[in-house]
């Protein structure tokens, strides 16, 4: 099955989502990875999700990313006496660390860690930032708030502090066992939740041991002031853009989702967009005009994948969501205005032979009458770099490695597929002709290009490209190794 477009989507399975028949079904519809929250369900649920996954790839025989979403340390108030209060602006509020129920004055925050990190003034927000609170004295284990913005506050809510670099791990008790069994089912991916630096992504690698790609997700303050850092750690991004916007001025997320996107594409690592993107199709079967422009909007910007969130988890339409995407996907990589666009923000200068190839193989293909890019990727890195140059024709991603075609599913444009181990060059020439025929990207009589790096498996090795025919009975024994 080949795809028309080459912004990839990902869909967020759930209970509304959980059934081999509906998985196959979202696959049909458009959707290339599946993420697993591990926020909600038992590992049970998650374990079953994965199998049917897997059942559908074999039975559609074309690799799929499993991404599987760590939940982070999560920051919530303590309950309250009679379930919820009216915090009224102005009003005084005190959270401290008694673990009696609270009331209109006060309630638990059992995190002791925001007590010795806050400052004079820092801004408190709860309930997804409907609540906003101003420290005004604090101490050791309490904090006394002015309320800023009030509204009704209830049990567990969710609490934010944009202001402080809190003293936590990105990675909770809960996490850490979550990891483990994510690694061992099999995932793809790792998203990690509430990264705020570097060092966060260096210690989910050392639980991870390779076993999985991982994915930072941006989602607060401290993590766009350290996006450099972080990026450099991690095999891919996730811009989140939920908490992102309650820590952050509203207005300020869309430049920083355009800023991130490009250096993204610059490092030839994964970028996705999530959050909101069609959320009124949880309860709609068509989306909003805007919802539709916010799609259009990170396809126009390069993003490598754009993410459907509670809209396939939990919605009443999950595949007309799924549907919905991939229609503008298509529609907005047939407009002439986005190839401007992506001609226009393609990276700088580039510094290695490997950077040279895809460089070349990307002009050589958009000059002459070449239908198809192929490159042999053991670890994944040649066909990142290829993508990162955002040609005109398609991409074929050939691996030996399964694992690394199911990862490269989440890259822009990679069709990925499985092939047997090569040892010479011209055997890979000869596989990728007979790949770009029968996968349907071209005719016995066109051209494609060929990159790949000598010797085989061997990571970072890229150094070779070659024009071929399509004709794999022309590729002659005379032909150079």
């Amino acid at each position: 099955m080949r795809r028309t477009r080459n912004v990839k989507i990902v869909a967020t399975l759930g209970p509304a989502s959980s059934s081999y028949e509906m998985i196959r079904a979202l696959f049909e519809a458009g959707a290339d990875v599946f993420r697993l929250n591990m926020s909600h369900g038992t590992h049970e649920d998650i374990a079953a999700r994965h199998e049917a996954i897997r059942k559908v790839e074999a039975d559609v025989g074309r690799p799929i990313g499993i991404l599987a979403d760590l939940q982070g340390p999560k920051l919530r108030v303590g309950p309250f006496e009679n379930g919820s209060e009216e915090l009224e602006e102005g009003a005084k509020f005190r959270l401290d660390l008694d673990d009696a129920p609270g009331d209109a004055t006060r309630v638990q925050l059992p995190h002791k860690e925001i007590f010795e990190a806050l400052e004079d003034g820092a801004t408190l927000l709860v309930n997804d930032g409907k609540i906003r609170l101003r420290v005004e004295a604090f101490g050791p284990d309490f904090a006394d708030c002015v309320v800023e913005v009030g509204g009704t506050i209830s049990d567990r809510k969710g609490v934010n502090v944009p202001d402080v670099l809190l003293p936590l791990a990105a990675l909770s008790d809960k996490d850490r066992v979550d990891l483990e069994f994510a690694c061992e089912l099999g995932v793809d991916w790792l998203a990690l939740s509430f990264v705020q630096r570097p060092e966060d992504v260096f210690e989910a690698r050392d639980l991870a041991k390779g076993r999985a790609a991982l994915m930072s997700k941006i989602e607060k303050p401290a993590a766009v002031k350290a996006f450099d850092a972080i990026l450099e750690a991690s095999d891919g991004i996730m811009v989140a853009r939920g908490d992102l916007g309650v820590e952050c001025p509203i207005s300020s997320v869309p430049p920083m989702q355009k800023r991130m996107v490009r250096k993204c594409r610059a490092a030839a690592k994964p970028v996705i967009v999530a959050t909101q993107m069609l959320e009124s199709m949880i309860e709609s079967p068509i989306p909003t005009r805007a919802e539709v422009s916010d799609v259009a909007a990170a396809i126009y910007e390069g993003a490598d994948a754009v993410m459907l969130s509670a809209e396939s988890a939990v919605g009443l339409y999950p595949c007309e969501a799924v549907s919905t995407m991939n229609l503008v996907a298509i529609e907005v990589e047939n407009d002439p205005t986005y190839r401007d666009v992506i001609d226009a923000s393609r990276g700088g200068p580039k510094q290695s032979v490997a950077d040279g190839i895809v460089s070349a193989a990307r002009e050589i293909a958009e000059t002459a009458d070449i239908k198809v890019i192929c490159c042999y990727s053991q670890s994944g890195s040649t066909a990142s770099l290829v993508a990162r140059e955002r040609p005109h024709v398609p991409i074929i991603a050939m691996t030996s490695e399964l694992n690394t075609a199911r990862r490269m599913a989440l890259t822009w444009g990679l069709h990925c597929l499985k092939t047997a181990e090569v040892d010479r060059f011209k055997t890979a020439v000869v596989n990728s002709a007979r790949a770009s025929v029968n996968e349907g990207f071209a005719g016995p009589d066109d051209f494609l290009v060929v990159t790949a790096g000598v010797p085989f498996g061997k990571s970072g090795t890229t150094n070779i490209l070659r024009v071929a025919s399509c004709d794999e009975r022309k590729i002659i024994p005379s032909d150079p190794e």
